[in-house]
């Protein structure tokens, strides 16, 4: 169901920001893809992968995802950022950890765990209370 136009100058701003949006997100695509044949050709070229790549490449494959996610049904569910942020602060605290004090790392790990509290309280919400009444905008290509 697309939004209603009052005027033809919304309708217009409308597509406009739309396509600016797919570009946007097409040019997000394109910049990982060449990060993740980047990362992959460093590792095939050192002739090893360590934990922090593995953790890279999730990053990559989580950003893969939230893309998808967003051109089949038009949402961006919040969880996937916070999926990458988690991701990122495990790969940060796995790869300085010897350059950390200990309070860097219980800091770090804190943040880990609002992070993964947040998305269980985002899973809650939205099941016990989910929001039915914001319409839907189905995402044809126009």
């Amino acid at each position: 169901m697309r939004p209603p136009y009052e005027h033809k100058t919304d309708k217009i701003a409308h597509q406009a920001l739309m396509w600016i949006e797919r570009l946007g997100l097409a040019l997000v695509t394109i910049a990982t893809f060449f990060s993740l044949a980047h990362e992959l050709a460093r590792m095939w070229n050192v002739g090893m992968v360590g934990l922090g790549d593995l953790l890279q490449l999730f990053l990559y494959l989580e950003v893969f995802s939230m893309i998808n996610s967003y051109f089949g049904t038009g949402k961006l569910p919040m969880r996937y950022p916070i999926y990458i942020a988690m991701v990122a602060l495990a790969r940060y605290l796995l790869l300085d950890m010897k350059e950390m004090t200990e309070t860097h790392m219980l800091a770090v790990s804190a943040a880990i765990l609002i992070l993964a509290i947040s998305v269980l309280v985002m899973r809650f919400g939205h099941s016990r209370y989910p929001y039915e009444d914001i319409p839907e905008q189905k995402r044809d290509l126009l």
